[in-house]
């Protein structure tokens, strides 16, 4: 069993290409011995993105602080903030934006081991 406070965790910045103001923090996943999903949590300061991209296994996520969009494929924009969810389909194009001039966006990100 592992309890951890994500305030105990360091951020490290994405480097995924196209990311910007990107860090993450892994509370729960693989190298804990998770054999299916990892929590990660993704921090977009003012400004930031995550890369436009796609995976071949959903992702389910949880706004814990901030405002933010979601974009889709269509190029559709899906106001997110604090307290709600989001899931996105296996091959689903999308990219998360902070939508705030001063506020972080923080979520977590639910995803398969297979990611970490």
């Amino acid at each position: 069993m592992k309890v951890v406070s994500l305030d105990q965790l360091p951020q490290v910045a994405m480097a995924m290409e196209g990311a910007h103001l990107v860090s993450k923090q892994v509370p729960v996943g693989k190298e804990d011995g998770a054999p299916n999903f990892s929590f990660r949590v993704f921090t977009i300061a003012p400004g930031g993105h995550t890369p436009y991209h796609v995976h071949v296994a959903e992702h389910l996520n949880y706004v814990i602080a901030g405002e933010g969009v979601v974009v889709n494929e269509a190029g559709e924009l899906k106001r997110v903030k604090a307290g709600d969810f989001a899931l996105v389909l296996p091959n689903e194009k999308h990219q998360y934006r902070n939508v705030s001039a001063t506020e972080d966006f923080k979520m977590i990100c639910a995803v398969s081991v297979m990611y970490e």
